[in-house]
């Protein structure tokens, strides 16, 4: 068979010849008993060495005392030193004075930020989320799989909403927003969004910052992890949520998280949370209860080796020089042999971690199985989902960066071959 023939258009005994062909292969694979594992978005060895001349940058000889003057070795500095704040300020966009520099991980800013929400509400909240009868957060899916999981942990109730093209489906997101006030929040990945790729438009933006919200203490759980993980030299831009905050009239709607997890090292990196004055105010008083300060040693490290913005988005051109082949690999392998076919459908994005492959509804469970039983360990089908339940079973979460390239080929081989031999049985079954 020619590759590119629409499988809907195929009678029942090319169908069935194809199926054989295929299951030969599938076999073959089966054989091999390969363990490959593409379920996470991990960076792979070759990014982390570009980072460790960091362990380097510091020694006992060296000033270990911030700008201001603070002993990063003692106790002290709860949000962060000041040239830590003035980086990640440039990297967000924002003013040093809305920018709290945490430890190493950004999910464990965000679990704390609505964990805090649920104990004592958040700035301007008349009661604490936790004392309400039910508490509800938007969750534009395919969506990050961490962020439902922080919700599940709650007991904060998630309600899926469709992305678009542009982002969440925000005719949707206004009418419920509008309607309900024990819906709180929304998440969000706005750029290059886990998993599809996809940047917010500006008009997105604004309207996530300007529309009216039944529960005045709403929240937009704005997670921009990808901010300066680009793979072209044309690298999609994202509207400023701070701003558009402001200028909507709701300055204290966003808080926005990111951290050098997958800048610098994964297991020792610095997190950021950006957010109003008003806001982080309200946060640094628990704070000071909860923390006497976080790794000082690790935010001057960090400083000392990125510098600023320049060296920043070097080094980032770099891990793209590393990554971007790999997604070439994935998209030009699911073009050749999936193209045309009517089987599945998939994004080409300009930056981050993942893709996102959509199968025919009904086929994302039977795929993963099938990889799995040839030794291709992929994410779980539904996990892009609030609760693990994606209505259509179609959403597949390709995680490229962390295989080698050889590896990366073959669990492609393998990925594809599944996806043909569900949807020849899906095909048929219609």
């Amino acid at each position: 068979m020619e590759r590119g023939t629409d499988y809907n258009r195929m009678d029942i005994d090319e169908l069935n010849r194809q199926y054989q062909a295929l299951q030969e292969k599938y076999e073959g694979f089966k054989s091999r008993g390969m363990s490959l594992d593409m379920s996470r978005g991990k960076p792979c060895p070759e990014q982390l060495e570009l980072s460790r001349g960091m362990l380097d940058i510091l020694s006992s000889e060296d000033s270990l005392k911030a700008m201001d003057g603070t002993d990063c070795l003692n106790y002290g500095g709860i949000d962060g030193i000041p040239e830590a704040k003035q980086l990640f300020a440039q990297m967000l966009e924002v003013g040093a004075s809305e920018i709290l520099v945490g430890g190493n991980s950004s999910l464990t800013m965000m679990h704390d930020a609505l964990s805090r929400a649920m104990l004592h509400g958040v700035y301007g909240s008349a009661t604490p989320w936790g004392k309400l009868p039910k508490v509800k957060l938007l969750c534009p899916s395919p969506g990050y799989d961490r962020h439902f999981a922080i919700c599940e942990l709650l007991g904060i109730e998630m309600i899926a909403v469709d992305m678009l093209p542009d982002g969440p489906d925000m005719d949707a997101v206004e009418r419920l927003v509008r309607e309900d006030d024990s819906i709180k929040g929304i998440w969000c990945v706005p750029k290059y969004s886990n998993p599809e790729g996809i940047t917010y438009s500006d008009e997105t933006v604004d309207r996530l910052a300007g529309m009216k919200t039944k529960a005045s203490d709403f929240r937009i759980m704005w997670d921009d992890a990808y901010t300066v993980h680009h793979l072209t030299t044309k690298p999609d831009r994202l509207k400023n949520i701070l701003e558009a905050c402001k200028k909507a009239g709701n300055p204290d709607r966003a808080f926005i998280f990111a951290s050098t997890s997958k800048i610098t090292f994964p297991s020792a990196g610095v997190a950021v949370l950006a957010s109003s004055e008003a806001n982080l105010n309200f946060i640094r008083k628990q704070l000071s209860v909860q923390t006497i300060g976080p790794d000082k040693i690790n935010q001057l490290r960090h400083v000392r080796f990125l510098q600023n913005m320049d060296v920043l988005q070097a080094h980032m051109e770099k891990h793209a020089a590393i990554i971007k082949p790999k997604f070439d690999i994935v998209l030009n392998k699911l073009e050749s042999e999936l193209g045309g076919k009517n089987i599945a459908s998939w994004i080409k994005p300009n930056g981050g971690y993942f893709l996102s492959l959509n199968t025919l509804d009904g086929c994302a469970k039977e795929v993963v199985r099938l990889a799995a039983e040839a030794g291709v360990t992929l994410t779980k089908a539904g996990a892009t989902y609030p609760y693990g339940s994606d209505p259509r079973d179609r959403n597949i979460r390709i995680a490229p960066t962390f295989p080698s390239a050889e590896e990366l080929e073959t669990a492609i081989d393998v990925l594809c071959v599944c996806v043909q031999l569900a949807s020849i049985k899906k095909v048929l079954a219609s």
